[in-house]
């Protein structure tokens, strides 16, 4: 078991792109983990969907050994997202850790998300310290960017560390700073096992791999454990620790962080935040745990062929159990069949899953349109959350619909407030501050309905501003509003997965937008197929989609007008009883239809 006092647990936090997986790589270098010939961009970002994206997606925990003044200190550090829909895998992280580096980009400086991580690793009391990174840049401006730390942060910046993740320098610093400022973990070997579950993931042979932070005792190979909120006894088969690719070992002491594998194959067995002790030296009370993350958006989730739901099932269940802040219920739609209705915390989580689900799966899904979570005051005051659309009972029931709304921080060009204002009013925005960060940035804070965020806020942050635009939020309540069910109707039947919530005000236009979507998407048939969009009983907006029809004619050339009308009146016939009975076949795209016109309605 290693010396206690010579480990350090830290986890690298910063705004999307300051450099966090660049530095991590470079630690792994510096400190011998891996070789030259090893390093290379985003070694810690092993999903494809990372790779991809470029972005970090899941927390990544690694252990090196590094020799500092002929001592071998043992650093443990976590990579972590940097996106604010992966803010639950930070806080994760942050649980786990002792301290934290800061990462701030030397041009870009402070940011919304660097803003959020900074407080929620001062508030877990944590010891934190600020790295300028990228100063090698051909443009910077660091004096301007420690004064920004000092006077949005209020971190002392007197001892900051310049690195740049790209050329090295400067990394030997920051582990100094590490061993140095970073205090060592607390915990008696003595005392009964304590370790806390921070993650898991599913593992086709091995079954459930769970990664664990040791709090107090000690965890070796062989032991039998007891999961105190499920109740469960597992045998440890394995034990090790990432360097940065499973390394087994013999056992982990108070402050070490590794993986251990019990064979264990039913998902819902472990869990994360659970605390692991000894089968037959048990801990009197278990670890606090983490606060189950509250989902946001949602989604219906359906296979394209029925014959996959019971493959979607465990592909999701192994997902929520790599991904603590995702959840999903089995449902049901009249025009799509059986699928799952999930949760997600953010648009970009929405995606990163459905990404992950095709690539890594190989399951071909029809999404339905997301929406947020809504409450509904009913008249015999009873008060219920709706996530799904097809819920929301008749208006006649209800007395009060309430929106999320989330209070949103940008940090932005002063040169650009004018518009960033006027975007936010017409999306039935509340102001609230203003603050200068510098003679050139500024913080604006307004209060947002959640539903006007979510969908394409982001990307028209970005737009407006050039990309140096960004934001941060959270949830602070619900408010009423005037909400109303928008059903689609495709020749006469509502469609249940593309009916969405709306704000009375922009109904009809949004009802337009999806009718002229669909008629783009929807082929034309043998007969006449009216979509409408309407609210309750009352048709908002309408489309026809007009019928193929066939020369029936072509064959007479001249001869009486009575026969051509006879072969025509024939046709109007067939297509009657065709209309009546003729079944409308709705494409997979058309379900997104709702999701595209968000920027149009």
């Amino acid at each position: 078991m290693f010396d206690q006092t010579k480990i350090r647990n830290f986890s690298i936090v910063a705004h999307i792109d300051h450099g966090k997986s660049t530095l991590s790589d470079q630690i792994l270098l510096k400190s011998g983990a891996i070789t030259e010939r090893e390093f290379k961009e985003q070694l810690l970002d092993d999903l494809k969907v990372e790779r991809e994206r470029g972005i970090t997606v899941k927390a990544r925990a690694v252990a090196v050994n590094y020799t500092y003044n002929g001592e071998v200190y043992e650093i443990n550090f976590i990579d972590t997202p940097g996106h604010v829909d992966f803010h639950y895998e930070v806080s994760r992280s942050l649980a786990a850790c002792e301290g934290a580096l800061l990462l701030v980009d030397a041009f870009q400086g402070v940011q919304a998300q660097t803003v959020a991580n900074a407080y929620a690793a001062i508030n877990a009391n944590l010891e934190v310290i600020p790295v300028v990174n990228k100063v090698d840049l051909p443009v910077t401006r660091i004096p301007e960017v420690l004064e920004e730390i000092e006077s949005v942060i209020g971190l002392d910046t007197t001892d900051v560390i310049k690195t740049s993740g790209k050329t090295g320098a400067g990394v030997e610093d920051c582990l100094a700073a590490i061993i140095e400022r970073i205090p060592s973990p607390k915990g008696n070997p003595k005392d009964p096992l304590k370790a806390l579950i921070f993650d898991c993931k599913y593992d086709t042979y091995r079954g459930v791999i769970t990664y664990v932070r040791v709090k107090e005792g000690r965890l070796y190979k062989g032991q039998k454990i007891y999961c105190m909120k499920t109740a469960a006894a597992h045998e440890v088969l394995e034990i090790g620790q990432f360097r940065p690719h499973m390394e087994p070992c013999e056992d982990l002491g108070p402050g070490q962080v590794g993986y251990i594998v019990t064979g264990v194959k039913v998902l819902g067995t472990i869990h994360v935040g659970d605390t692991v002790t000894d089968y037959h030296n048990r801990a009197e009370k278990a670890l606090p745990g983490y606060e189950v993350p509250q989902q946001m958006v949602f989604c219906g989730m359906y296979p394209i062929d029925a014959t996959d739901f019971e493959h979607l099932r465990d592909e999701l269940e192994k997902m929520s159990l790599n991904d603590a802040s995702f959840s999903f219920a089995a449902d049901t739609s009249d025009a799509l069949g059986f699928g799952f209705r999930c949760g997600f915390l953010g648009m970009l989580h929405m995606e990163v899953i459905q990404q992950r689900l095709e690539q890594e799966a190989q399951v071909d899904l029809i999404q339905t349109a997301p929406n947020v979570t809504y409450q509904l005051v009913k008249t015999n005051r009873e008060e219920v959350f709706i996530d799904n659309p097809q819920e929301v009972p008749d208006a006649g029931s209800i007395e009060e619909f309430r929106e999320p709304i989330a209070k949103v921080q940008f940090i932005l060009p002063s040169d650009k407030i004018g518009p960033i204002m006027q975007l936010c009013a017409d999306r039935r925005g509340v102001y609230l501050t203003t603050e200068y960060l510098g003679p050139k940035r500024v913080q604006l804070t307004w209060e947002l309905p959640l539903a006007e965020l979510v969908f394409d806020m982001y990307d028209k942050l970005k737009s407006i501003t050039q990309g140096y635009g960004t934001m941060n939020y959270e949830v602070i309540g619900y408010r009423p509003a005037d909400l109303v069910k928008m059903d689609i109707l495709v020749k006469g039947e509502r469609v249940d997965a593309l009916a969405c919530i709306v704000h009375r005000s922009v109904a009809e236009r949004r009802g337009r937008a999806v009718c002229k979507k669909l008629k783009e998407e929807i082929s034309r048939h043998q007969f006449e197929i009216p979509i409408q969009a309407s609210i309750g009983a009352r048709i908002i907006a309408r489309e026809t989609i007009s019928a193929v029809r066939k020369d029936v004619t072509a064959k007479c050339y001249g001869g009486d007008i009575s026969r051509k009308r006879k072969l025509l009146e024939k046709q109007k016939e067939g297509k009657k009883r065709m209309k009546q009975f003729g079944q409308v076949e709705i494409p997979q795209k058309a379900f997104l239809a709702v999701l595209s016109t968000g920027e149009e309605g």
